[in-house]
């Protein structure tokens, strides 16, 4: 019984890895976030924060997949005393939008989509303002295979629940900052 048990977990184990193998020859793993403000893992300008402007960096991706129809962006920091702090919710970016301009309005709908509602209880973008040591903000860029049904204003828990079964890529840029 025990090396039929080893088999099948073997067996298991084997069909995972090959099914990886084929999300990665599709090339659905290629998608690219970055910005012109700060490099992946590097420092956010204080322009970007509550200790400046606190305004939305520059944002672009590329290698969104062909069948996206529509974009998400969540940005977040794990690092919060309380648990991972909401910074800034965008869903239903049209796929052939590539980038997001700084200093993105505080408005729920855009051009380029909705914005929801964030940790600070407003609309749009809210920068960095930690309360002591670096943290890591991420910003995460999800290709979907559909338009979520989601009023202006959602909030990154509706969002991801949204979202659940309709991920076709998703790429991240991360950057960090701690306040002087």
């Amino acid at each position: 019984m025990r090396v039929i048990s080893f088999f099948v977990f073997i067996t298991i184990i084997c069909a995972c890895q090959a099914q990886n193998e084929t999300l990665k020859s599709k090339g659905e793993d290629s998608m690219e976030i970055k910005s012109t403000a700060f490099e992946h893992e590097g420092m956010i300008p204080t322009k970007y924060t509550c200790d400046g402007q606190d305004i939305s960096p520059p944002l672009s991706w590329s290698d969104v997949p062909d069948n996206t129809q529509s974009l998400a962006l969540i940005s977040d920091d794990p690092d919060a005393p309380m648990g991972t702090w909401v910074h800034w919710v965008v869903y239903n970016v049209p796929p052939d939008v590539t980038s997001l301009p700084e200093n993105v309005p505080a408005k729920e709908e855009l051009k380029g989509g909705l914005q929801g509602t964030n940790d600070f209880k407003k609309i749009g973008y809210g920068g960095p303002c930690p309360p002591g040591g670096t943290h890591r903000y991420f910003f995460k860029l999800y290709a979907l295979d559909t338009k979520l049904d989601l009023e202006p204003g959602a909030t990154k828990a509706e969002v991801e629940k949204a979202m659940d079964g309709h991920i076709l890529a998703q790429a991240e840029l991360i950057g960090r900052y701690q306040r002087q």
